[in-house]
C-alpha cells in the first residue's frame, strides 16, 4: 500500500502545504464574510435595549461555525488549486511523474489528507455547528432578546384542535412524557373567537392533556374567570407537538434520525429531512472530490502557458459541483428526486467526471 504514495517525505511535504493552503483560505473567507454579515445584522442586535458587545460577540460564535461549514469544501477546492499550481509551476509534478507515478500517485498525498479533513468536518458539524444553528435559530426568533434557557425544547408550537387553535410557548420531552408549558388557546365556533383559555403547563392524560390551573377570557362580555384543572384536546398527539418544526440543521445525525423514525411512525412526510440525513455525510465527504477536480492544474507542462487556464477549469468543475449539489438537495425537497440520490447524484456524478479528466490530461 505505501508503493501507492510517493515517499514519506513528499507525502507530508504535500500534505502540509495543502493543509495550509486550505486553512489560510478558510481564515481568509472567514473574516470578509463574517465581517460583511454584521453590516446587516450588528443594528438589529444592538437595537434591542440591553443588549452590547457582548451580544455582537455572541452573535459571531454563533454565526462562524455556520460559514466554516459552508465554505470549508470550497476552501478546499482552492487550496488544492494553488498547491497543485505551486508544485507544476516549480517542477516538482514533473519530477514526480518522470520518478514513475502515476497521477493517482501524485494526488495520493491530497486524497488522504482531504479525508482527514472530510472526518474533522464530520465531527465539527455534528458538535458545534448543529447546536449553534439551534441556538441561533432561536434567538432570531425572539429577535436577539434574551435567549431562551433550554436550548434543546421546541418553542412557539401552535397546534390545531377542530375549530380551536393551541399554542404552546415550550415543549419539553418525548412521547406520553410530553410537557406543555406557557399553554394558551383560542376557543372558536368557525372561524368565531368566543374564548381564551390560559394555563402555566399541561401533561399527558389518557387521549388528551390535563392542564394546571389557568384562567378563561370571554370575548363577548371581557370577563375573565377562573378554571380549575381540565381535562382538554383528546384529537392532538404528543408528535403533534414534538414534530410540529424539525429543522435539520439544527440536530446533529444520530438525533435527526431519532426524529425521521418519529414522524414515519406518526405517518408524517419525511422526504426533504431523508436527503438532509444523507446529505450530512455526503456534504462533508465532498472535501475528497476537491483534489480530484482540481488536479486539471498539476498535470501540463506550466511553460504552455496553459496553466492559468488549467486553474480556471478546476475552479469552474468545482463550483459546478456546488451548483448540481444544492440543486438536487432542492429538487429532493421538492420530492422529484428520491432521497438517496438528491444527496449522493452529485458526488457520485463529479468523481466521474474528476476521473475522467484526470485521465484526459494525464494522456
Amino acid at each position: 500500500m505505501s508503493s501507492f504514495f510517493p515517499s514519506r517525505t513528499m507525502s507530508i511535504y504535500m500534505g502540509r502545504m495543502f493543509l495550509t493552503r486550505t486553512f489560510a483560505i478558510l481564515a481568509a473567507l472567514v473574516i470578509i464574510l463574517q465581517a460583511l454579515d454584521l453590516l446587516s445584522e450588528s443594528g438589529k442586535i444592538l437595537a434591542v435595549q440591553g443588549n452590547g458587545s457582548d451580544q455582537v460577540w455572541r452573535y459571531v460564535g454563533l454565526r462562524v461555525p455556520q460559514i466554516v461549514s459552508t465554505f470549508l469544501p470550497f476552501s478546499v477546492l482552492l487550496g488544492t488549486i494553488l498547491t497543485l499550481i505551486t508544485m507544476n509551476a516549480n517542477s516538482e509534478v514533473v519530477a514526480l511523474k518522470a520518478s514513475g507515478l502515476s497521477a493517482h500517485q501524485v494526488l495520493a498525498p491530497l486524497m488522504v489528507t482531504a479525508l482527514g479533513v472530510a472526518i474533522v468536518s464530520f465531527g465539527f458539524n455534528e458538535r458545534i455547528v448543529a447546536r449553534a444553528t439551534g441556538t441561533l435559530e432561536q434567538w432570531k426568533k425572539v429577535e436577539y432578546g434574551p435567549l431562551p434557557i433550554d436550548r434543546g425544547d421546541r418553542a412557539n408550537v401552535w397546534v390545531r384542535d377542530g375549530d380551536n387553535l393551541m399554542q404552546v410557548t415550550q415543549v419539553k420531552g418525548r412521547g406520553d412524557a410530553v410537557q406543555l408549558h406557557g399553554i394558551k388557546i383560542y376557543e372558536r365556533t368557525g372561524r368565531r373567537l368566543r374564548s381564551i383559555l390560559t394555563a402555566d403547563r399541561g401533561v399527558r392524560d389518557g387521549n388528551g392533556w390535563r392542564i394546571g390551573v389557568g384562567q378563561r377570557f370571554n370575548v363577548d362580555t371581557g370577563e375573565t374567570t377562573a378554571v380549575g384543572s381540565l381535562h382538554i384536546a383528546d384529537n392532538i398527539r404528543p408528535d403533534q407537538f414534538t414534530l410540529a418544526s424539525v429543522d435539520a440543521e439544527s440536530l446533529p445525525f444520530t438525533q435527526l434520525k431519532e426524529a425521521i423514525d418519529d414522524l414515519q411512525l406518526a405517518g408524517r412526510p419525511t422526504k426533504a429531512l431523508e436527503g438532509a440525513l444523507w446529505h450530512k455525510l455526503s456534504g462533508p465527504l465532498s472535501a475528497i472530490l476537491m483534489p480530484l477536480l482540481g488536479a486539471v492544474a498539476a498535470f501540463g507542462i506550466a511553460r504552455s502557458g496553459k496553466l492559468f487556464v488549467r486553474a480556471v477549469i478546476g475552479m469552474a468543475l468545482g463550483f459546478l459541483y456546488f451548483v448540481s449539489d444544492n440543486f438536487a438537495l432542492s429538487m429532493g425537497s421538492l420530492g422529484a428526486y428520491p432521497p438517496f440520490l438528491a444527496a449522493w447524484a452529485p458526488f457520485l456524478l463529479f468523481a466521474l467526471i474528476g476521473e475522467l479528466v484526470l485521465l484526459r490530461t494525464e494522456e
